[in-house]
């Protein structure tokens, strides 16, 4: 498995970029140094959560009695339908969360599904099932991807400032346009394990 690749796969299937509109709506009405607090934990709660489908979605894969072919074709339709999410973004997202509440979020939005959504959770898992030999090698990416998606969304405020609504959209759709073309990949590779086709 390719270090590099698999932590390029990683960041467009976390999406900061295209998490920064909701991020900036969720804390907009935070001080500064509140949205940093409420932002280390909240990375940190999200990489915990990748950590442990990391090392025990393989057992629980096995408990449910699914295998790889299965995993690679749902985790490939669950990125295509993130990556159409991406390519055409409802307004709704844009625009941040229409219900107020004066409760600082915990874990959910931001942890979960903002950044350890049901898609990074499913794509680590394939990871650890396909690469059971190299765990090491995959858990590096996912702190490497961690990581930078952390960056990204500690520098919200920035990107938001120098890229406006309308550059996030368009860096959006451009990483949601490569997310399809890995999920169909991922898709097919699904079709030709379960089918016993080798590869060209």
């Amino acid at each position: 498995m390719d270090f590099f690749a698999a932590t390029v796969i990683l960041i467009l299937v976390l999406d900061p970029f295209g998490n920064l509109p909701m991020l900036s709506g969720v804390l907009s009405k935070y001080s500064g140094a509140e949205q940093r607090k409420i932002l280390f934990r909240e990375t940190l709660i999200a990489l915990g959560i990748l950590l442990f489908f990391l090392f025990l979605g393989d057992p629980l894969l096995d408990f449910l009695g699914l295998d790889t072919s299965t995993l690679k074709i749902s985790g490939g339709f669950i990125l295509l339908l993130m990556g159409i999410g991406m390519l055409f973004p409802s307004k709704s997202v844009l625009s941040g969360p229409d219900d107020e509440t004066d409760d600082e979020p915990f874990i959910v939005p931001i942890a979960i599904p903002l950044i350890a959504g049901p898609s990074a959770l499913t794509y680590v898992m394939l990871m650890a099932k396909q690469f059971d030999g190299q765990l090491w090698t995959v858990t590096g990416a996912v702190f490497a991807a961690w990581a930078f998606s952390s960056l990204i969304l500690f520098l919200a405020p920035l990107f938001m400032k120098f890229l406006g609504n309308k550059g996030m959209r368009a860096m959006e759709r451009l990483m949601g346009m490569v997310l399809i073309l890995i999920s169909m990949q991922m898709m097919l590779d699904g079709i030709a394990t379960f089918l016993n086709i080798p590869k060209p």
